[in-house]
């Protein structure tokens, strides 16, 4: 029963790790039953670079999550995320035997299986092949072909690669931690599952997931995955500015962010002074916001400004008719909203994980940085792209009806049988007659 199942969610990040196990409830709502965070010491930029801390960060985090729920955790869906993900657009075809057949589930998945065998740059492996539009004897614009007739079947497929390397570091952390993983899953697209609505989706929307090392692009239109990026910059990079420009600590400069940050500063109060505790006997150091909120606004405007690029390359800027959705922990910054409808011009807002969130008993999963986290537990339940459950419960049906023809079967045979030694006495007869 899927009530029954258990689905557990690893956002390996580059700030913290975290562990979320989660359930459907009766309403089909996701029930949050543990979850487990650690400081992430080993990943930089989304990708891992100490093994070892990565793998203690992990278990402490299984740890937590496992004995909050009460659950013994062995399997994984695990984020993916980081500068060496590439994303781009194939066309594929097959050319079917008959056209009087229609198109069957197994066509359209030979077509995606094929996919998976195009040239791709050393170093680098397929990790999601997602069908756009189809494409019937050249009639266009299929979303579904299943049921059509036709012989040559064709579809684009947007087709996310990341680095092999990358792929196998994270493997051997999960498995060093004494866990195996379900599932390898684009952080964006599993951002996008917890915090967008289908409505959103259909209209056409960008999703902005701000994290601690990088930024995550995904782009929706007509319900379908138009367009994925990855952006070297997060929230860290604001940090090491604020760290470098006011010459404070990096703890320091973390709290003067999440504190007394704005995205714009000309919202800062010029008369509002900030008193940090000076070093060893040291006098303490007065810090203007008005000039904290400058370093932070430059920085951001920078990251706007990649992103609405991805936006405009995905060609899609001028049909996101839900506009922007913004989340990550980076998306909790003061006046942030406001500055990506200034530099953007598109309608704004937070996106916070509760889309499909039931009752829970942590109420910080609501927040913006359990998004990617939360996410990953409801991909465990549903399909990145929802046309393959459609085929996955269409084959289910089929089966049934399979199953039910061979148990009416039986019968039928045991008159198929009669039938056929009626008709070998009767030639045997004949047979002896002419003997005669």
């Amino acid at each position: 029963m899927e009530n029954e199942k258990i689905v557990v969610g690893l956002d390996i990040g580059t700030t913290k790790i975290c562990a979320i196990v989660g359930r459907k409830n009766e309403f089909g709502k996701l029930e949050v039953l543990g979850m487990g965070k650690a400081e992430s010491e080993g990943v930089i930029k989304g990708i891992v670079t100490n093994i070892d801390k990565t793998v203690f960060a992990i278990e402490k985090a299984i740890k937590e999550a496992s004995d909050m729920s009460g659950i013994d955790i062995g399997v994984v869906n695990v984020g993916i995320a980081g500068q060496h993900i590439r994303s781009s657009i194939h066309h594929g075809s097959i050319t079917r035997s008959s056209k009087e057949d229609e198109v069957s589930i197994e066509d359209v998945n030979r077509l995606t299986e094929d996919m998976y065998r195009i040239v791709i740059p050393p170093g680098s492996e397929i990790i999601h092949v997602m069908p756009q539009d189809y494409i019937v004897d050249y009639e266009e614009g299929i979303k579904d072909p299943v049921g059509m007739s036709g012989v040559k079947l064709e579809a684009d497929f947007h087709i996310i690669t990341a680095q092999t390397s990358a792929i196998n570091n994270i493997n051997k952390c999960v498995r060093r931690a004494g866990l195996e993983i379900e599932d390898l899953i684009l952080e964006p697209l599993a951002s996008s599952l917890a915090v967008l609505s289908e409505e959103e989706k259909e209209a056409g929307v960008c999703l902005i997931d701000i994290g601690g090392g990088t930024t995550d692009i995904a782009v929706f239109h007509d319900s379908i995955i138009r367009h994925t990026a990855v952006i070297p910059f997060g929230g860290n990079i604001l940090t090491n500015d604020i760290q470098t420009g006011l010459m404070v600590m990096a703890k320091q400069a973390e709290q003067l962010k999440t504190r007394f940050g704005k995205a714009i500063a000309e919202e800062a109060s010029p008369n509002e002074i900030v008193s940090i505790p000076g070093i060893r006997n040291r006098t303490a150091k007065e810090i203007s916001v008005k000039n904290l909120s400058s370093i932070i606004q430059a920085r951001m405007e920078e990251i706007i400004e990649m992103a609405h690029t991805e936006i405009i390359n995905s060609g899609f800027e001028n049909r996101l008719a839900g506009g922007i959705v913004i989340t990550g922990g980076g998306s909790q910054l003061s006046c942030l909203k406001q500055l990506v409808e200034y530099m953007t011009g598109m309608d704004t807002r937070i996106g916070y994980p509760n889309e499909h969130l039931g009752k829970s008993k942590l109420e910080v999963v609501k927040s913006p940085m359990y998004a990617t986290a939360v996410g990953l537990v409801l991909s465990g339940f549903r399909s990145l792209d929802e046309r393959e459950e459609r085929y996955k419960e269409a084959k289910g049906l089929q089966k049934t009806v399979k199953v039910k023809k061979e148990k009416a079967n039986p019968a039928s045979d045991f008159f198929s049988n009669i039938l056929h030694k009626t008709k070998g006495l009767l030639i045997d007869d004949l047979d002896g007659k002419n003997e005669y």
